[in-house]
């Protein structure tokens, strides 16, 4: 069977995570798109390799090959882009199981298409999480879009995080959301996020579907996941374009969330991202997909910080 590869586009951020209880310690770890590595770590199927379409600052840099050396999936010769300036930073402080005030600081900077457009000519499809908000601008997305025929998952996440002077993160409405949604075969958001676009959830999906998107996903806590997916479109049997063809009416559904006590509910979105474009990589229809990756999502709340996750999560996975 012949390998095919995913590239894997985010930041590899270094967390500092403080949490509800202020007499205890923080704790470092890496995070951002070290979370969806590992999730795609756990879920790939054996004729899938990652390759890593991420810029680390050489300060952190030989921390960073030492986690890319850990996964089991990826690509032998593949390494991240070193950049002279300092790796992003970010410090987390939890309020509630799920809500948090986050602020960054670090230098890397954005891909432009001129670098990225060489990268992905041999891959089989894209995974995008905007980690930090700045991984690349809706120039590079649209470009990616063009010169990339494979299916392109993107949690749009940190583009709807502004940042103030001293790095804090607040949430903001997305200008040109058409155009990004018309980038992407699969987007995924979170609740809040959804709400930056409008006040209507059945207005936003019809504008992502009317833009291109096969799929919006979104991530509702304790409350699952829902999604709503074009006419036709339940698999990626058919390639990019979706499974079975014809059909008139648009499917949604609300899958429930696992049950759990959680220890750290930093990643989960991206755990759960990966999983579901894993999941339907390998041929699931994506109702199918979104339960394994609430699955997963759980079970990486259970678990403290990302080195080691991967061998965690495939305790988790279910054989169908």
């Amino acid at each position: 069977m012949p390998t095919r590869k995913i590239g894997v586009l985010g930041s590899l951020v270094w967390d500092e995570i403080h949490g509800r209880d202020p007499a205890a310690p923080a704790v470092e770890e890496w995070g951002g798109i070290a979370y969806a590595l590992a999730g795609f770590d756990a879920a790939l199927g054996e004729d899938w390799e990652i390759v890593p379409l991420i810029k680390v600052g050489r300060d952190l840099a030989v921390e960073a090959e030492e986690f890319l050396r850990g996964l089991t999936h990826r690509r032998s010769d593949a390494r991240f882009l070193e950049v002279a300036t300092p790796n992003n930073r970010v410090v987390l402080r939890y309020q509630s199981s799920e809500r948090r005030c986050e602020r960054m600081a670090g230098g890397v900077p954005s891909w432009r298409w001129e670098e990225l457009g060489p990268l992905v000519g041999d891959l089989d499809a894209v995974y995008l999480n905007f980690i930090s908000g700045f991984e690349m601008c809706l120039g590079t997305a649209e470009a990616l879009r063009a010169g990339f025929r494979g299916p392109i998952y993107a949690d749009l996440h940190s583009l709807l995080l502004g940042m103030g002077q001293d790095g804090s993160r607040t949430l903001q409405p997305l200008p040109n959301a058409a155009s990004w949604f018309r980038s992407f075969d699969l987007v995924q958001l979170n609740e809040d996020e959804m709400r930056q676009l409008g006040t209507d959830p059945l207005a936003v999906a019809t504008q992502a579907l009317a833009a291109g998107v096969a799929a919006l996903i979104v991530t509702l806590g304790a409350k699952g996941t829902a999604f709503v997916a074009r006419p036709g479109f339940q698999d990626l049997a058919g390639g990019r374009e979706g499974g079975q063809a014809g059909g008139l009416t648009v499917k949604t559904a609300l899958v429930a969330a696992e049950p759990i006590e959680a220890l750290d509910p930093t990643g989960c979105g991206d755990v759960f991202g990966a999983t579901v474009f894993a999941h339907l990589l390998g041929g699931l229809e994506l109702e199918t997909a979104v339960r394994l990756g609430n699955q997963a999502a759980a079970r990486n709340a259970g678990y403290r910080g990302a080195t080691g996750l991967a061998r965690h999560l495939r305790g988790a996975l279910v054989s169908l």
